[in-house]
């Protein structure tokens, strides 16, 4: 992903539009797979933003890391990444990393990032041989009751 200028002011989200927005992009990914989101399994993890020092500004910039999964076995967790990887490169995504196997086992891998909006997509298999795991993660987004006015 492309480094942000540092004068560049966040984007500005509530905590709500962002977990909202995660679940529509997952809910995608899910779609153009043709597999169906286990939503009992959805979570969401919110962190503060840190500089490069690990500092942290009191006005409440954050990220966003959401995670949901899908019961599919290896076979189907196979065909599902190469549909999320054909539609997320159709819609500007660079795929960073990818994998089908590991010592000729299905275990598969997408990382994509997408410049314009800098959030980071990682479809993987789980650590169970019947979950695929989505995660969608943030840049640092400022919350719509905070100034952006604060120095990063």
């Amino acid at each position: 992903m492309n480094s942000p200028d540092p004068n560049e002011p966040l984007p500005v989200m509530a905590k709500s539009d962002a977990q909202a927005w995660a679940r529509q992009m997952t809910e995608y990914m899910a779609r153009s797979a043709d597999v169906a989101l286990d939503t009992g399994s959805v979570t969401p993890f919110f962190s503060n933003c840190e500089g490069r020092n690990g500092e942290v500004a009191a006005d409440g910039r954050y990220t966003l890391a959401y995670h949901v999964t899908s019961v599919l076995s290896r076979d189907q967790q196979l065909d599902a990444i190469r549909k999320i990887k054909a539609g997320l490169e159709k819609d500007g995504f660079t795929v960073t990393s990818y994998r089908e196997t590991v010592e000729n086992q299905t275990d598969v891998l997408l990382y994509a990032n997408h410049d314009e909006g800098r959030y980071f997509i990682d479809v993987s298999s789980g650590a169970a041989v019947d979950r695929l795991i989505y995660t969608v993660a943030t840049r640092c987004l400022m919350p719509s009751s905070a100034p952006s006015t604060a120095q990063r």
